[in-house]
This record gives C-alpha cells, structure tokens and sequence, in this order.
C-alpha cells in the first residue's frame, strides 16, 4: 500500500515550477475572468450604446400608424398640385423624415422626386410591377406606406420606405444591437482564451522540437551536444536529465578509450617481452635436436617444438591484432590480379595438403579479376582459411578454392570437416577468424559463411559499396604506422 506524501513534500512539489500547474492556472482564470468579463462587456455595450443613441426623444418613426396616417393626408393634399409644388411637398416631407425614402409615380407611370436617388426602381411602372412591388412590401425589410394621389385614383400615388428597425420601440433596437456587440465580445473573450492556450503548447512544442534536434544531432565525437536548460518545469528537467546522459556517456567513452589505450599498451608490452623467452626455448631446443635421443625423448621434443610454434603463433596473431585495432597495421592497397594471387598461395599450399593426405582442388579463372587491396593483407586472409582447413578439417579429406568473375568476383573455400561447431583438439583463441575479418573489412571486403556437420563454406566478395576511396583513406591514414 502506497503512502501519501507529507504536506511538506506536497508544498515542494506545488512550488515546483510544473506545466500542469500552469495550464491548470490558465483553465482557472478563464473559469473565473470569463464570466466577469462578460458582464463587463454587457455594461460597457450598454453604456456606449445608450451614448451613442440617446433616449431623450421618442423616434418619429416608431409610431407608425401616425406616420401612416400623415402620408395618407400628404398624399390626399397633393391632390391637382402642378409637378413642382408637388416635388416641394416630397422635399418638405423629406426634411422632416431624414431616414425615409420616397418617390411619386404620376398618372402615366412615371417615375418623378425619387429622394434619394435610387437604382433600383424603374423610370416607367406597369400595372405588373405596381402589384408586384405591393406584395413584396408587406414583408420586406422596410416598412412601405402607398397612397394614392388626391381623392380620384387618377393622378398616380407616391411611396414611403423607412427602415423596419426604426420603427421597432428603443427597447427592442437597443435589444438587437446590443445582442450583436454582445456576441462579438464573447467571441473577443473566447478567441483570447483561445490565443494564450495556443501559445502555451506552442512554447511547450518549440522546446520539444529542440530537444528532439539536438537528440538526432550528433557532435563531431558521435555524441549529442548538451542543451541549454530552457526553464525549471517538466521539459526544463527532461532537457536536465538529457545532459547528464550525455556527460555520462561521455565519461563512458572516456574511460573506455582509456581502457582501451592500457589494454594495447599491455598486449604490445606482454607480445614483446614474451618473444625474448620464446626465442631461448626455441634454440634450446634446437640444440637438444643435434644431440643422440632416445624415441620417448624425441617424442616430447617434437611436442615441445609444436607447442612453442603455436605460441609464437598465438604471440604474433595477437600483436597484429593489436595493431589492427589501433589502426597501426601497415596497410598498403594496390589494384591487383586476385587469381595470380590466389593460384600462388595455393601452390605453397599444396605440399601441406599432401602430407596431411588432403586432396586440394582449385578452379580459377584464366582471365585476370582486378581487385583493389593490400596483396600482404589478402595472402594472410588466405592463409587463415586453409590453416584453418589444415587444423580442423583434415577428417574429410577434401578441399576446394573456387574463384568465379560473378558481381566483381566471389571466392570460395570449401571443405568437408565435421564444422565450425564441432569439438576439436586443435581449436585456437579464435584471434586468427577476427584478424582476417578486420582486414577484410578494412579492405571493402564482406565474408558469409555456412557451416554444418556436412562440411563448411567461406566465402568472400566485394561489398556493395567497396572501398576504393575507403582503401586510399586508409592508406594514407597508416602509411607512416608501421610497427
């Protein structure tokens, strides 16, 4: 069961600088701020509005049966007035109905004292378009009053428009501006809200963005570069615990590399010192050679001498290893002909191969197979190979080099020993398998190999992208390294 923290620990932790406190500060605000800046933007529409238009008069418009009633009298008082005084009598109107819009249509369908001027209305009225203006003004946004000229119904009429709104009670203009300004500062409070949210995760983005660049960044050594602490809260100590991975990986390297140097110091030093006594052992023992023996004697010499020669092996398989992974080999690629090459070594071989009663059979290519490499480092890749044939596959009796022109040419050893994975008395350190792997490698060259009770497969061709210019790097790279 899982304790509650102290309220100390809980206050520490509510002082702590945290994302969550801050986006939880936002919520809150808006939870609070928002209804009262609602209401202050009720006020405030009020106020301006009652500012803007004053309630001291009563609108002219707003009583519109009156105003009905009056056009109708005007109308009936324009009854047989010439042109003129009746476009006096419109103007006059007009004065005292700034927001109105009238026109008169005579007895023939024209149209006279358009205040103001519109657009929209024809210079000449049928009986159609009479009626159709009729019906659309019972429901149109304006309010319409039409009233015939005099008391004949022959002189034409004249038209009144005002708009609608104008004529609604102060209450209900007032109601539906307001109502407007009101929707648009809620949206003005929403958006704000809106705004600073957007903010806070687009800051929270832009500092996730940068870690993540300086994670896949990688410094010159391999390593990312530490990043600049960009606050105290979660992502401040994400940025924290990022740096101190990346000093710990570098003391890591650090130590390694270190390591790495006693290491090598200590295998040159121990290669070194050990070749002194070996070579004592081995004069004595080739003086006790020339001296008379007996067949027990000559047996334990010849044993001894073996010995000797597999350490002074094992001495050499491990300086050269040594200076392989330093990078101090002496490593000097040239283009060669890898079938001159391979048909050399394997007549050397040959006289090895029959006295351990191995048949020994080569199919090379008569045409030249030019590959890019060190001849001293190839000679030894081969030479590992069939030792390793000689030493722990000599049961089956068989061996095979094969070398085809194929995909810039493939070169095969195959034999049929019990495997690699078979146990063997003569089985090594295995320095030899990783020496001719670093030097395959160093040289553009890849290495598959099939192993099974029924015999095994070396095989060793160029890599997809083989290292001529890897090769020149490298040779300029060692060329004063030699030991």
């Amino acid at each position: 069961m899982s304790r509650l923290p102290s309220p100390r620990r809980l206050l520490r932790r509510l002082r702590r600088p945290s994302l969550l406190l801050r986006y939880g500060g936002i919520v809150l605000s808006a939870i609070i701020l928002l209804p009262l800046l609602l209401m202050l933007v009720g006020v405030v529409t009020m106020t301006s509005l009652g500012w803007l238009w004053p309630r001291d008069e009563p609108s002219i418009y707003s009583d519109t049966t009156k105003l009905r009633l009056a056009w109708e009298a005007e109308a009936a008082a324009m009854g047989g007035e010439s042109p003129a005084e009746a476009a006096a009598r419109m103007a006059a109107w007009k004065e005292r109905y700034p927001r109105a819009y009238i026109f008169r249509v005579d007895a023939e369908g024209r149209l006279r004292d358009v205040m103001p001027a519109r657009k929209d209305l024809p210079s000449v009225w049928s009986a159609a378009y009479t009626v159709e203006y009729m019906k659309d003004a019972v429901s149109g946004d304006r309010f319409t009053v039409v009233s015939f000229v005099g008391s004949s119904r022959t002189e034409g009429f004249i038209a009144m428009e005002v708009p609608r709104y104008l004529t609604l009670p102060y209450s209900q203009r007032m109601d539906r501006v307001s109502g407007g300004v009101y929707a648009g500062g809620v949206l003005l409070m929403l958006g704000l809200f809106l705004l600073v949210s957007m903010l806070f995760f687009l800051r929270i983005r832009r500092r996730l963005v940068r870690l993540q660049a300086a994670m896949e960044r990688p410094s010159a050594g391999g390593l990312p570069e530490p990043v600049e602490l960009s606050g105290a809260d979660e992502i401040g100590r994400l940025e924290g615990s990022f740096n101190g991975m990346v000093r710990q990986l570098e003391d890591a390297r650090r130590r390694e590399r270190q390591e790495e140097e006693l290491r090598r110091d200590l295998i040159a030093r121990l290669s070194h010192d050990l070749r002194t006594p070996l070579t004592v052992l081995r004069a004595h023992a080739h003086t006790l050679a020339k001296e008379p023996l007996g067949p027990s004697g000559r047996e334990s010499l010849a044993l001894m001498t073996g010995k000797l020669d597999y350490l002074s092996e094992m001495m050499e398989n491990l300086f050269s290893y040594n200076l392989l992974s330093a990078g101090k080999y002496p490593y000097r690629p040239e283009r060669l002909d890898a079938a001159r090459l391979v048909r050399t070594q394997l007549a050397a071989w040959y006289p090895a191969f029959e006295q351990a009663g191995l048949e020994l059979e080569s199919d090379l290519p008569e045409e030249p197979l030019w590959w890019t490499a060190d001849p001293r480092w190839l000679e030894r890749v081969l030479d590992n190979l069939l030792l390793n044939v000689l030493r722990h596959a000599a049961a089956g009796g068989w061996c095979a080099v094969r070398l085809s022109p194929e995909a810039g040419g493939t070169l095969r050893v195959e034999d049929r020993g019990p495997g690699m994975d078979a146990p063997s008395a003569a089985k090594g350190s295995g320095l030899g398998l990783a020496i001719a792997e670093l030097m395959l490698r160093e040289q553009g060259l890849s290495r598959t190999v099939r192993s099974s009770p029924e015999g095994t497969v070396v095989e060793i061709r160029p890599a997809e992208r083989a290292g001529a210019d890897s090769a020149a790097g490298g040779s300029a790279d060692r060329g004063a390294d030699q030991p």
